[in-house]
This record gives structure tokens, sequence and C-alpha cells, in this order.
């Protein structure tokens, strides 16, 4: 799960900055020597045209000039982006107004540095003052009207879908050939133009992505005839093609037959995917991925009644695991789809540093925590879980934490502990349960203080831990475990330490907050019969959608 995404201006104004550079020195090569010698042949080129004129293309270019002039581009635009940001779309609103207004910056940029006459035909519009290289009707075009085809080809579905993404794609190439045709710039201007926009759209693409999966997810979770509507949200850099041909032939198999792919991001790991789907109606959001990804799709998929199945395909796993599910995706996605839907609890995690956001397996301060954050991900890739064990003998001489523990409305608990984790769930993998109490649904929230003491206590909690002996209550402190219950936890640590949600690394910090949310997602489960041992008996019989 990502907590932090780097501001979208960070990843904007860089290759913007870039693109006006690159685009001044491409004017000043083409306006002298020896490229100004071009221009005679590029006039020859415009002359021909003017030669040629007839009145119905007079006319056409006219509209077209029109169209892409600064007032029709400003007022097309603003319209759309106050159509987008009524229906809830700010981050499309922030792609077509961000590239028209960036394509007008790098324009004039440009024009300021660059000093090229107009063509030596008759002029059919008004020469603006600006130099002729590079074409800004052309570049206006581009941005504007190439962000609508985008978003047409995301949003739209039906008859009209396919003509209108023409329309608005091919129009910026008319206006292009229009503005050679009025005399108004050399084939060089029209050029650069058509260049400068379609950086600026790709530029806009890249930095702003985060809707990009819940654009296709509801643009496509539409239910088809006679099944349901579902929406595959998945990680691209753990799952591959012929996992998601599996996952579909199960879906299939299971009345949804036109799934959506909807693949996570760095930027987004599935949360906008997933609440792009729930916009559009779907029934099913299935996560295929790490704990990351199914925590995202959870956050959005809280309280909205629709059903989430979860395919692993990551290293922990940790809330599939707990629920009974195979380590198989698509033998997971079968066994789910094969159960009925049933309501687990969530937690909303917050502390210093950290915005509010949605834990459905376990959170972490201390050891476990900078474990995690030491591990590679290709180690992970390559080893799995074991991955984790160099990292954890490296921290276990780690100083001990100073904390300060308030359970609901309890006076606060003073300790001294290596790590203190609170679970929604209480298996590790191989089965290990660090919280033996913890089940999904009871409505209340798991603490563990592991604080080995002395030169036998890392050997003494192992044992415990492979042998089940953790123990469940808070009486005896000499216990390298000792364990808690409630509906709202906050750890204060008397230093910064390392932090984790779901196995997902957080910055350092003091503070950890934790408060259950009751039956708050609804979730695919294996009949009781049929689940994995680390999930038998986790989940009661609460169901319901």
């Amino acid at each position: 799960m990502t907590t932090g995404v780097h501001h979208p201006l960070r990843r904007i104004a860089p290759p913007l900055v870039g693109q006006t550079i690159l685009m001044v020195l491409a004017g000043l090569v083409v306006t002298h020597p020896p490229l100004h010698l071009w221009r005679p042949g590029e006039n020859a080129v415009t002359d021909r045209l003017a030669a040629s004129r007839v009145p119905a293309l007079d006319t056409v270019t006219s509209w077209l000039s029109v169209l892409a002039g600064t007032g029709a581009v400003v007022t097309v635009a603003a319209v759309a982006v106050l159509v987008l940001l009524l229906r809830a779309r700010r981050r499309e609103a922030a792609f077509l107004g961000g590239a028209v207004a960036a394509q007008s910056a790098v324009f004039l940029l440009v024009t300021l540095c660059v000093d090229r006459p107009r063509p030596s035909a008759p002029h059919l519009d008004a020469a603006p003052p600006t130099s002729s290289f590079p074409s800004g009707h052309v570049g206006a075009a581009v941005a504007l009207y190439g962000a609508l085809a985008v978003l047409a080809a995301l949003r739209l579905r039906g008859p009209l879908r396919l003509p209108l993404c023409a329309l608005a794609a091919v129009l910026p190439l008319l206006v292009a050939a229009g503005r050679l045709y009025r005399g108004m710039h050399h084939p060089t201007d029209v050029l650069a133009g058509l260049v400068n926009g379609v950086v600026v759209l790709l530029v806009m693409w890249r930095a702003l992505p985060a809707d990009r999966g819940a654009s296709t997810a509801a643009a496509g979770a539409r239910r088809p005839p006679g099944g349901r509507a579902a929406v595959v949200v998945f990680n691209p850099l753990l799952v591959d093609v012929d996992t998601l041909d599996r996952i579909d032939r199960v879906l299939a198999e299971h009345g949804c037959p036109a799934p959506v792919h909807a693949a996570t991001s760095a930027e987004d790991p599935g949360r906008g995917a997933a609440a792009g789907a729930v916009e559009a109606g779907a029934d099913l959001v299935v996560a295929c991925g790490g704990d990351g990804t199914v925590t995202a799709c959870a956050h959005a998929l809280a309280g909205t009644g629709v059903a989430l199945a979860i395919v692993p395909c990551g290293t922990g796993n940790l809330l599939a695991r707990n629920l009974g599910l195979p380590s198989d995706p698509a033998r997971a996605l079968a066994k789910a789809l094969g159960g009925e839907p049933r309501r687990i609890d969530l937690a909303m995690a917050d502390g210093d540093g950290i915005g509010a956001t949605v834990v459905s397996a376990m959170a972490g301060i201390g050891l476990d925590a900078a474990t995690m954050a030491d591990t590679r991900r290709s180690a992970k890739d390559r080893y799995g879980w074991p991955a984790y064990l160099p990292p954890l003998l490296r921290h276990l001489r780690d100083r001990r934490m100073r904390l300060t523990v308030t359970l609901d409305e309890a006076p606060p608990v003073h300790r001294r502990a290596a790590m203190a984790v609170v679970g929604n769930v209480g298996a590790l993998q191989g089965g290990i349960r660090l919280l033996p109490d913890a089940r999904p649904d009871d409505g209340v929230l798991d603490l563990v203080l592991v604080h080995p003491r002395g030169l036998t206590g890392w050997p003494e909690a192992v044992a415990r831990l492979l042998t089940g002996r953790v123990g469940g209550g808070s009486a005896d402190r000499a216990a390298p475990f000792e364990h808690f219950r409630a509906r709202r936890i906050l750890i204060t640590a008397d230093r910064d330490q390392p932090r984790e949600l779901d196995g997902e690394s957080l910055p350092a910090g003091r503070t950890l907050r934790l408060a259950v949310r009751p039956a708050a997602l609804l979730v695919h489960l294996p009949p009781a019969a049929e689940r994995q041992p680390a999930g038998t008996g986790a989940v009661r019989a609460r169901g319901g959608s």
C-alpha cells in the first residue's frame, strides 16, 4: 500500500522544461545557418497551396482555424473541465486542463526565444504577433482534442465511441493542413506544433496516472448479458498474462464472462481502480497481487457492499492465508467464488506522518517494520518469505523501544519492547499464530508486545511460536509475549521507529493509531469445510450483503 505520492508537479515540470529547451534549440537550428536555407523550399509549399485555393476549402479551413483558436480552445477546455469536476473526475479534469495549459506555456516560451517570420504566401487569417515557429493552433488542437479523444476512449461506450474518438484524434491533423493552406505556417512550424502537443499529452498522461485503472474499470465494468460485472485489479509486477488468463477462465465459470482488467501502479496500488469499479456498478472486484493490492482494494470497497475476491500473488498474502485461501491464484479464486460472501472487519490506521488508511491484516512498529524495510524486492521475488530472515537476524540486537499503549478508554500502559504488532488476523506464514485470539470478524483488534528478556529470551520466543504456546493474556509480563484486545489502540514510542501497515514500510515515526471498523468489507470465502488450516474457524457465520 502506498501512503505517500510524489506531487504531480515533480513529474510534470522537469520534462516540460526539457521539452521547451529542445524546441527552442530546434527553432534556432531551423532559423539559422545552414538550415535556414530550407525557407525557400518551405515557402514554395505554401505558395502552391495558396495558388490552388477554392472557396469551399477557404470556408472549411476558416472553421478549423476557429476551432483551434484561443477563444474556442479556452471555452471548450473550460466547459469540459467543469463537467468533469461536477462528475468528480478530478484527475481527468487535471489531465485535460493541464495539457491545454502546459502546451500554451511551452508555446509562449519558445516563441519568445525563436523569431521566425510567416510564409510569403497571402495570409487568410490575421497574423498574431508571435513567431511562426511553432504553430500554436496545431499544438492547442493536439492538446485539447487529443485529450478529449483519450477521455472518450476511456469513458464512452456504444456506437458513438469510435466515431467521436476518431474525429477528436483527426481534428488536429486537419487543423495542421488548414494552417498550411491558409499560409499561416511553414511545414516545420506545423510539425513542431504537432510534436509540442503530443509530448505534452504524454507528459500529463504519465504524471496523472492514478485514475487510469479507475477510468478503465469505470468505463468497462458493465454487466454482461446473463452474468455479473467484474473488475480484475492486478499488480503487473506479480501477475503475468498466463495467470490473468487462468483467472478469466475461473470468472467465466462463475458467471463473470467479460471481466475488465485494471493494472496497479506505484502511484495507485489499486484503490482508484476499485473505486472506479464501484462507481460503474460492478458486482465483484478481484484483487490479484500482494497484501498491498488487497488492502488498497479493501479501502475502496469498505462500506459499499461490493464484494472482494482475493487472489494471492505476493510474498506474504497474510489476509488470504488467514481467510483459508489456497496459495495457487486460480485455485484460490475458484474456492472463494464457490463459497458465500462474508463480512469481515477492517482497521483504520494513522499516526505522525501517516494519513488515514485501511489495514486489513496487521500493522507494526519496531522489529517487524525494520525487517520489512530492509528486505529487498528482488530477494522477496526470488526466495519468497525466507528473504525476511537475514534482515530479521540483523535487527535482533536493535535497542528496545519504550512504549506507551492506550487501549480504548483505559489508563496508559508503559512497556519496553522489541516490537508491537496489531492484528485483524492472527497467523503468520507457515500457520504460526502470533495473535492466537485474533479473528477478522470479532469487532476488536488484537495487540501483541514482543519483549524477550535475557540471554534465553529470543530462543524462548521462537520456541513458543513454533509450538503454539504464545499465550493469550497480559498477566505474565515476564513472558516474551504480552497480549491485549481493544477497539481502539494507540502506540507511542519514545523515539522515531520503523512502522509498517500490511507489510508496506512507512516513514519512521513515534505514533501508530488503529481503530476497528466492524463488518466493513464483504469478501468471498471458501466454504468452511474447504478452508486451509490457517483460516479454519477464522470467520464465523456473518454473511449477507
